[in-house]
C-alpha cells in the first residue's frame, strides 16, 4: 500500500455523529479516492484544528452541540478564509441552505441525498483548490529563474531557454493529481519529462512505464488492469496489471495516440471513475496512480477524422506540455555531444575521444529527424569505429547526406513549387544561385567545404563563386 494522501491538503468532517462520521469516511475512501481525511465529532475543537492543520475543506453538520453548524460557517469564513465548507446535513429547508450559502457556504447537501450526488460536489469542491493552488504555484515559479527541485531534471541535458520554461511548468504541476498529456516527435525526450515530473512530485509509488502502440484491446486490458486465475484460457495464475503496480506512484502511457476506440472508452473510465476491473473480476478495484500520456500525434488532428475520443482528450489535457524538438535547441548540440561522447567512451571502454571544431558547425545544418535520440545514436555508432585521438566526421557525414538524398527523393513537383509560390517576382536563376549561396555558407558558419557539401558541389567550385561575387 502507498503513504500517498488526496488530495494534497486535509477534508476534515465534523459531525457529533461517530457512525456517520464512519460511513462517510467509508464513501469517500472507497467511491472517491480520498484518502487524506480528518474526523471531528465536537464543534469546538474545529477552530484549532483549522489553525495547526493543513484543511482544505470542510464538510459540516448543523445540527451539533456546545457550537452550532451555521455559526461555525460564520467563524471559518471569516477566520479562515481559504478554506470551503460544504454543509452536510440532515436539514431538508431551502430556507436553512439559502442561509448557508449566503454566508458562505460552498454547497449544502442532505444526508439523505444520493451518494453519487454528495461525492461529485465533494470531488469538484477538492479539483477547485486544485487548481486555485496550482495557479499560485504557477504565477510564483514563472517569476524564479531557478528550479526548486533541479534533481528531477538532472537527466535532461539543456540550455535552451525554452525547455527550462518546460522545467519550470512540469516543478508547478508535479504534485497535482490530474493526467498529463505530453506531446512531441518522437526521440524528443518525452519519456525523460515523464520521469521528471515523477521525481518532482514526490509521489512514494514507482514510475511505471508503458508503449501501448500496436497493442489490441485483449492485450491492453489485460496490460494495464490485470487478470484473475481462471479469467480466460491459460489464465493459470492472477496476475497484477501495471495499474495496481503503479499504485501511489505515476503511469506512463507513451503512444497513447495509438489507441483503439474500445481501449480508448476503458482508459476513459479509469480516469472518470479512478477504479478498474481486472479481467474476470466483479468487483473493481481503485487506482492510485497518477496519469501521465504521451503522443509524436496531433490528436486534435486524430479528433476531427474521428479516431480519438473528444472526451478523452479533454481529460488527458487537464495539464499539457509540449517538448520542442532538437532542430528547435540547436544550442544544445554541444552540450548534448559532449555528453553523449562521454557515455560512449564509457560504454565501449575507450578514452573520451576529441571531437574536431567543424563537427558542431556540421550538427548544426543537419534537421535531425529523429532528434536527441538520433544524435546519440551518431556519436555512438562514431564512437565505436573510433581508431584515433580526434573524432572522425565521416559516420556523421555518411548519416546527414544519405538523410538529405532521401528527403530530396520525396520531394514531389507540387512542394518543389512551393518555394516560389506567393512570390510577385521570380528570382532569376543568377539571384536564386547567390542566395543559396549565401545561406549555405551562412548555415556552415562560413566553413566552405560544408557548405559545398550542402550544395552538392566541391569546395573549389564554391571558393570560385565566392570569389566571383567579390
Amino acid at each position: 500500500m502507498s503513504n500517498s494522501l488526496y488530495p494534497t491538503f486535509s477534508v476534515l468532517l465534523v459531525d457529533d455523529e461517530p457512525a456517520w462520521l464512519r460511513s462517510l469516511s467509508m464513501t469517500l475512501e472507497g467511491r472517491g479516492g480520498i484518502t487524506n481525511l480528518r474526523q471531528c465529532d465536537d464543534s469546538r475543537k474545529v477552530l484549532d484544528l483549522l489553525a495547526s492543520e493543513p484543511i482544505g475543506l470542510v464538510l459540516l453538520d448543523l445540527t451539533m452541540p456546545h457550537l452550532a453548524g451555521e455559526k461555525l460557517l460564520e467563524r471559518i469564513r471569516e477566520e479562515h478564509p481559504q478554506v470551503l465548507v460544504i454543509i452536510v446535513s440532515g436539514l431538508n429547508q431551502v430556507e436553512t441552505a439559502v442561509r448557508c450559502v449566503q454566508l458562505g457556504a460552498f454547497d449544502y447537501f442532505v444526508k439523505t441525498v444520493e451518494e453519487e450526488r454528495l461525492l461529485e460536489g465533494i470531488l469538484r469542491a477538492i479539483r477547485m483548490l486544485e487548481l486555485e493552488e496550482e495557479n499560485r504555484s504557477l504565477r510564483t515559479r514563472f517569476f524564479q529563474t531557478r528550479l526548486e527541485q533541479p534533481e528531477a531534471f538532472a537527466a535532461i541535458q539543456t540550455e535552451d531557454v525554452s525547455l527550462r520554461r518546460v522545467f519550470r511548468y512540469v516543478e508547478s504541476i508535479a504534485g497535482s493529481p490530474q493526467p498529463l498529456l505530453i506531446t512531441g516527435e518522437s526521440g524528443a525526450g518525452k519519456e525523460l519529462i515523464a520521469n521528471a515530473v515523477h521525481l518532482a512530485s514526490g509521489r512514494k509509488g514507482p514510475m511505471v512505464p508503458v508503449n501501448v502502440a500496436g497493442l489490441d484491446d485483449n492485450v491492453f486490458s489485460d496490460t494495464l488492469f490485470g487478470h484473475l486465475r481462471g479469467a480466460f484460457t491459460g489464465a493459470d495464475s492472477a496476475r497484477e496489471g501495471m495499474v495496481g503496480k503503479a499504485a501511489g506512484g505515476t503511469l506512463f502511457l507513451d503512444e497513447i495516440g495509438d489507441l483503439s476506440q474500445t481501449s480508448q472508452v476503458k482508459l476513459l473510465r479509469l480516469l472518470q471513475e479512478g477504479e478498474y476491473f481486472p479481467l474476470g473480476a466483479d468487483q473493481p478495484k481503485q487506482s492510485t496512480a497518477r496519469i501521465v500520456v504521451a503522443t509524436h500525434q496531433d490528436l486534435t488532428q486524430r479528433q476531427q477524422a474521428g479516431d480519438f475520443r473528444r472526451d478523452l482528450f479533454y481529460r488527458l489535457c487537464a495539464h499539457q506540455v509540449h517538448v520542442p524538438a532538437l532542430r528547435e535547441r540547436k544550442g544544445d548540440l554541444q552540450l548534448l555531444l559532449e555528453t553523449f561522447l562521454e557515455e560512449a567512451a564509457e560504454v565501449f571502454n575507450k578514452p573520451k575521444p576529441t571531437p574536431p571544431r567543424e563537427l558542431v558547425t556540421l550538427l548544426r545544418t543537419y534537421h535531425f529527424p529523429g532528434n536527441v535520440r538520433e544524435l546519440r545514436s551518431m556519436v555512438f555508432d562514431a564512437v565505436g569505429a573510433h581508431q584515433s585521438r580526434v573524432l572522425s566526421m565521416e559516420s556523421f557525414r555518411r548519416v546527414i547526406e544519405n538523410v538529405g538524398a532521401a528527403v530530396a527523393a520525396d520531394m514531389t513537383a507540387e512542394s518543389h513549387q512551393t518555394l516560389f509560390r506567393g512570390l510577385e517576382r521570380l528570382p532569376t536563376l543568377q539571384e536564386a544561385l547567390e542566395l543559396l549561396v549565401d545561406e549555405a555558407v551562412r548555415r556552415a558558419d562560413g566553413n566552405q567545404t560544408l557548405a559545398a557539401r550542402m550544395l552538392g558541389i566541391s569546395q573549389p567550385a564554391l571558393s570560385k563563386r565566392l570569389r566571383q561575387k567579390k
